[in-house]
């Protein structure tokens, strides 16, 4: 691992992979460090020929943190968009955007293959749009287009989602996140409490930020409704969403690859909002459909 400079900020990356080979930029979701992504994912596009590299975004791991911006009132963010104004955040998606666009400038990097899940798809869609010259394909897992009519988490998602820990020590954190991932997981692919156990724990050790994971909430929902600005999307793209996904229900994918220009949809039976291992080579197998169309700048 790495603390590089990106886009004026310190963000904890990490490359896989011969250097020379073709690169993924792997972006993750609201409130989730780049442990996130399994390893085998990693070690599966490595063997397919690729370099990956990912990262923490700001505000959460080992990056930068915002501490000293506070924590936003997410009612006031919504009252300002509902008057037409623009909220008053820490930060805005379109940073995260640019933040990517940067972790790829420090690795050297010209283009890249970009995938995003949850949040992470949000800002990868956000890079494709607002960096078409750095972004080879799209691949935007979970994630939605922020479109207000589209229909919203089950009741008991967003518990899981809103709720905070009953306390902040060790055991009350890893209680908390084996109970989220239970509810959010996928259905038909079930992860041993215990396994999911020590992943939180894992990550808590690492390191823990839940006002990080607040200021990135506002920053979602400050973001508003992206379909104008994924219209102007031209990489290659991919949406794959779980049928089951609890927490950014099927429409969200649906919405995202009608508003994406020849955008490809793939609906995975039994998929929540997680990366279930046993689903990892199918996941990758539709990125290489869209890798393989990929315009390479001379």
């Amino acid at each position: 691992m790495a603390q590089v400079q990106a886009n004026g900020i310190a963000i904890e990356a990490e490359s896989f992979g011969a250097e020379e080979a073709p690169a993924v930029l792997l972006i993750m979701g609201l409130g989730a460090q780049l442990t996130r992504w399994p390893m085998p994912m990693v070690d599966q596009l490595v063997e397919r020929g690729y370099r990956v590299i990912r990262f923490d975004n700001r505000d959460i791991g080992l990056s930068q943190k915002f501490d000293a911006a506070g924590v936003p009132n997410l009612s006031d963010v919504v009252a300002a968009m509902m008057r037409g104004e623009k909220p008053a955040t820490p930060y805005t998606l379109t940073d995260m955007a640019d933040d990517a666009a940067g972790v790829l400038d420090a690795f050297g990097v010209a283009q890249a293959h970009v995938i995003g899940a949850s949040m992470g798809g949000m800002i990868a869609q956000l890079v494709a749009a607002g960096h078409p010259d750095r972004v080879l394909s799209l691949t935007s897992i979970m994630s939605t287009t922020g479109n207000p009519a589209l229909p919203r988490a089950t009741e008991q998602a967003m518990a899981v989602l809103m709720t905070r820990p009953a306390g902040l020590d060790e055991e009350s954190i890893v209680a908390h996140g084996v109970r989220s991932a239970g509810v959010v997981g996928s259905p038909a692919y079930p992860v041993d409490p215990q396994v999911l156990a020590e992943r939180v724990r894992s990550d808590f050790r690492r390191s823990h930020a839940p006002t990080g994971f607040a200021r990135q909430m506002a920053a979602i929902t400050a973001d508003g409704d992206r379909r104008g600005r994924l219209a102007r999307i031209t990489a290659p793209t991919v949406v794959i969403h779980g049928a089951a996904d609890p927490l950014v229900p099927v429409e969200g994918g649906r919405d995202t690859a009608a508003a994406i220009p020849h955008a490809t949809l793939k609906e995975v039976a039994g998929m929540g909002h997680d990366l279930p291992e046993a689903l990892i080579p199918e996941i990758l197998d539709a990125f290489e459909g869209v890798a393989r169309q990929a315009k390479v700048a001379a």
